[in-house]
C-alpha cells in the first residue's frame, strides 16, 4: 500500500552564505515516491568536509546550504514499492543519495564512482535539477537503495559518524588488503584516525599511530594500536624507514609527503583520506626508490557501507563522540578547526 505524504515540511539548520552562522529555518522535502523512504533523523554527525563546504573552501558551495552526511534515524514511512524497510526500522544515510544504477561502477556496488555522477546528500544537484539538503534536519526523504540498516548493537548516536568517518577508513583498508602479516600506519589520531586504528586492529594488522604529539598515546593503545610515534621527531622517520605496507593519512593539513613515503616498504601505498586546501608536493624519486604509490580513497559504496556497519557491530567498533544541541553547531565547528574534539561531534536532532 502506498503512503502519500504531500508537502513534507521539516526544520533545518542552514548557512545562508559562506562562513556565516547557522540559522534555523524550514524546507520542503519531496513527496514520497514509490521507492522512497521517509526518515525521522535522530542524530547527525559533524564531519570536517561539512565545514569545508559551509565555508566554501573548494569554491563549489551553493547557498543556502544544509550540511550533514552522517545521518542516523528511524523510518516513519515508505513508498509502495519498498520492501526492504518498514516503519520503525533503524537506518542510516551516508554521503550520497542517488546514482545512475546502470554503469559498471554502480552495478558492482561502487556508486561513489558513478559515471553519470553520484548525487551527494547535500550541496549537490539531483537528476531532477534540484539542490540537495543534508542531515542537519528533522526529516529526509531518500531512495531506498541508498539507505542502510543500523544493527541493534549500535546506538544511533554512535552509529552516526560511521556513515562517513567509518566507511572512509574501512574502505581503503579492505581495498589494500589490510590483514594479518601487514603493517599499517595511521597518520593522525582524530575523527578518522581513531576509527582507522580500531578497524585495522580488528582486521589483524600491526598498527602504528603517527601523530605530531603524544597527548593521544594512551587512547591510541586503548583503540588497538601497537606502536605510537611523534611525527615532529626527525628520528621517527629514520627508525621507521621502509617498514609499512600501507599508510592511511587522515589529516586535513598538508604533510611532508617525501618523509612519509620513505617509511613505506616496496610496493607500499600512501593513501590520503583528508582534504587539504592546498596541493601537496613530493619528489618523484621518493616513489622511484621502492615502487611506492601516492593515492587517495573516497567513501565506499552502499554494499560496503552495510558491511562496515555489520563489522563494527560484530567487533565492538565505535567512535568516541560528544553529543551536542543544535544551537551549539557554530561553536562545534570552531572546536573542529582547532582540533579540539575527541573525536566526533554528533548533533541531537531532537533539539532542533
Amino acid at each position: 500500500m502506498c503512503n502519500n505524504h504531500n508537502n513534507i515540511t521539516t526544520r533545518v539548520l542552514c548557512v545562508p552564505a559562506a562562513k556565516t552562522p547557522f540559522e534555523l529555518t524550514t524546507i520542503e522535502r519531496r513527496d514520497l515516491r514509490p521507492d522512497d523512504v521517509l526518515i525521522d533523523i535522530k542524530y547527525c554527525g559533524i564531519c570536517h568536509s561539512d565545514i569545508h563546504n559551509a565555508h566554501d573552501d573548494f569554491g563549489s558551495g551553493v547557498f543556502p546550504m544544509v550540511p550533514g552526511h552522517e545521518i542516523a534515524g528511524v523510518v516513519t514511512a515508505v513508498g509502495c514499492s519498498v520492501t526492504k524497510f518498514t516503519a520503525g526500522d533503524r537506518v542510516g544515510v551516508g554521503c550520497f543519495v542517488d546514482s545512475c544504477g546502470e554503469c559498471d561502477f554502480c552495478l558492482r556496488g561502487e556508486e561513489q564512482f558513478c559515471k553519470k555522477g553520484v548525487v551527494v546528500v547535500f550541496n549537490s544537484i539531483d537528476y531532477d535539477g534540484n539542490l540537495t539538503y543534508g542531515g542537519y534536519s528533522q526529516k529526509i526523504v531518500v531512495k531506498d537503495k541508498f539507505v542502510v540498516r543500523i544493527p541493534d548493537a549500535l546506538e544511533l548516536d554512535v552509529a552516526s559518524p560511521l556513515l562517513c568517518a567509518g566507511i572512509t577508513t574501512y574502505s581503503p583498508l579492505r581495498h589494500w588488503n589490510a590483514g594479518p602479516g601487514k603493517k599499517v600506519a595511521i597518520v593522525g589520531m582524530g575523527g578518522l584516525g581513531h576509527l582507522a586504528v580500531q578497524f585495522a586492529h580488528m582486521m589483524g594488522t600491526e598498527v602504528t599511530v603517527l601523530s605530531h604529539n603524544l597527548n593521544k598515546k594512551e587512547e591510541a593503545f586503548a583503540s588497538g594500536a601497537n606502536h605510537y610515534y611523534r611525527t615532529n621527531d626527525p628520528a621517527t622517520f629514520t627508525e621507521l624507514a621502509g617498514q609499512f605496507d600501507l599508510i592511511l593519512n587522515t589529516v586535513s593539513a598538508n604533510i611532508d609527503v617525501d618523509a612519509f613515503l620513505s617509511i613505506l616498504n616496496v610496493d607500499g601505498a600512501l593513501v590520503n583520506l583528508g582534504l587539504p586546501n592546498k596541493p601537496d608536493q613530493y619528489n618523484v624519486f621518493s616513489l622511484f626508490a621502492g615502487r611506492r604509490s601516492i593515492t587517495a580513497s573516497n567513501v565506499g559504496g552502499i554494499k560496503e557501507t552495510q558491511e562496515m556497519l555489520d563489522f563494527s557491530a560484530e567487533h565492538g567498533i565505535a567512535p568516541m563522540i560528544e553529543v551536542i544541541r543544535a544551537d551549539q553547531v557554530d561553536e562545534a565547528y570552531e572546536h573542529v578547526l582547532r582540533g579540539d574534539v575527541r573525536y566526533r561531534f554528533v548533533i541531537d536532532m531532537s533539539t532542533l
